[in-house]
């Protein structure tokens, strides 16, 4: 059969004449590193775009975690729930700070951590839940903002694939006493690498901004009175971050555009398709759905077969579970193991066209055919 000369990656970032114009400027400045002009104005632009009070930037989306949890005083002898259909960042980082990360099942319908998981999970030592709002889908987060109310255990949102992704009405990353944010260059908002904290608490984010910066006193040079990191984010960096902020909400929609244009273009009795509940706004992150009646030495198959065609998928998330540093964590999680083999994820990027998706569409279901 013959192959398209086209080639389809996963991922491709969007980067305009703005993002170059405000590189540049930042270059010219001589503040290359971690000060500058534009590393507080995209703290505010971001936060204040999320609706949060303080924003707290990163050298990326891990250090993002790390720091909250670090902040929040999580360390040795506490747990920390995490799902396990994930990627490993969540369960490295509560491994990284001292704590254990407690592994928890996904929901059938959106993929998400579950609530009902998570209260199975819940032990005398637990410390705080930290959710994934997978491949661009919101958990359901008022049944757990009400369990960690009822508990006094914080929230953290991870929401690295999830930007500007809606939850009744209002963004994920308002909900968490803290939310993290991933700025690679696969995401719907990108730096290249960086990340961010954000959170309406004062002194929470006083205390990340201290933890962030190797804990220097800001009044005294060269005196640290906490170990701290050096998890900043340089200003070039910034300087990409606010032109990819202005053209966030545009980006976002075509990301819908493509994400409903493979649902509708896709056979429901062969595929179940990337989830969107009715109280959710998704973002399609990463078009991902499910095939039906297929194990995972089927799903690699056809992916090494979309790759002959030109077309880059990936398999969706190992549980953590199943990694080797993990596997020693009793669980039973059905649904992630479940989603796990049969998941696929396809090119999503914003300049894909309607025929792309046609072409992508007809090669994978002419294969699982």
């Amino acid at each position: 059969m013959e192959t398209r000369a086209k080639k389809y990656p996963l991922a491709l970032p969007e980067l305009g004449k703005l993002e170059r114009k405000y590189l540049m400027e930042a270059f010219d400045s001589g503040w290359i590193s971690s000060k500058g002009k534009f590393i507080l104005e995209f703290e505010k632009g971001f936060a204040n775009y999320i609706g949060r009070d303080h924003g707290i930037s990163t050298s990326n989306g891990t250090t993002a975690l790390h720091l909250a949890l670090a902040s929040l005083g999580i360390g040795p002898g506490d747990e920390v729930i995490v799902p396990d259909l994930s990627f490993v960042s969540p369960a490295n980082m509560v491994r990284l700070s001292g704590a254990r990360p407690v592994l928890a099942d996904s929901n059938p319908y959106y993929w998400g951590v579950d609530v009902n998981t998570i209260e199975q999970c819940l032990t005398r030592k637990t410390r705080a839940v930290l959710v994934v709002h997978l491949y661009g889908h919101p958990v359901d987060l008022d049944p757990i903002l009400e369990l960690c109310n009822s508990r006094g255990l914080d929230l953290i949102e991870d929401c690295a694939e999830a930007h500007g992704a809606m939850y009744k009405g209002k963004k994920v990353g308002s909900f968490g006493r803290v939310s993290c944010f991933s700025f690679f260059g696969n995401k719907l908002l990108t730096t290249g690498e960086g990340g961010m904290c954000l959170t309406d608490d004062e002194a929470l984010a006083e205390k990340m901004r201290l933890l962030r910066d190797h804990g220097a006193d800001r009044n005294r040079q060269f005196w640290h009175p906490v170990i701290g990191f050096n998890y900043r984010m340089t200003n070039l960096q910034a300087a990409v971050g606010c032109a990819q902020l202005k053209s966030l909400p545009k980006r976002i929609r075509k990301y819908q555009r493509i994400g409903h244009a493979y649902t509708r273009r896709l056979d429901s009795s062969k595929f179940a398709p990337h989830p969107e509940m009715k109280w959710a706004e998704c973002v399609f992150w990463m078009y991902t759905l499910l095939v039906v009646g297929i194990n995972e030495k089927r799903r690699d198959r056809i992916i090494e077969q979309l790759k002959k065609d030109g077309i880059e998928t990936r398999p969706i998330f190992y549980p953590i579970s199943s990694l080797p540093p993990y596997q020693k964590e009793r669980t039973n999680n059905t649904v992630a193991k479940s989603l796990s083999k049969r998941g696929i994820s396809l090119p999503t990027y914003a300049s894909l066209t309607n025929d792309d998706i046609n072409y992508i569409c007809d090669r994978l279901q002419a294969i699982c055919s």
